[in-house]
């Protein structure tokens, strides 16, 4: 079974993030991902890159993945 470990490192090898937090039971996880990649993209597009550092595991392992996808900036005007 999949942790929120195993997928935090699966994003964190494919992604560079400033914050990374997984949560989930093994079947569907939440996801607090700031990467300073999101700038200038659209959320569709944020979601597009950690699909892509994720690859074929988002098919095979991991079946629900919810995501707030930020920009360093964006963080740190919601923690402000």
């Amino acid at each position: 079974m999949v942790t929120p470990e195993d997928v935090k490192s699966y994003i964190a090898a494919g992604l560079e993030c400033d914050t990374l937090e997984v949560s989930g039971d093994g079947h569907h996880f939440e996801a607090l991902i700031v990467s300073p990649h999101f700038e200038g993209l659209r959320p569709v597009q944020r979601h597009q890159l950690v699909y892509r550092a994720l690859g074929e595991r988002m098919r095979e392992e991991i079946h629900a993945l919810s995501m707030k996808t930020l920009t360093p900036a964006e963080h740190a005007s919601r923690a402000a």
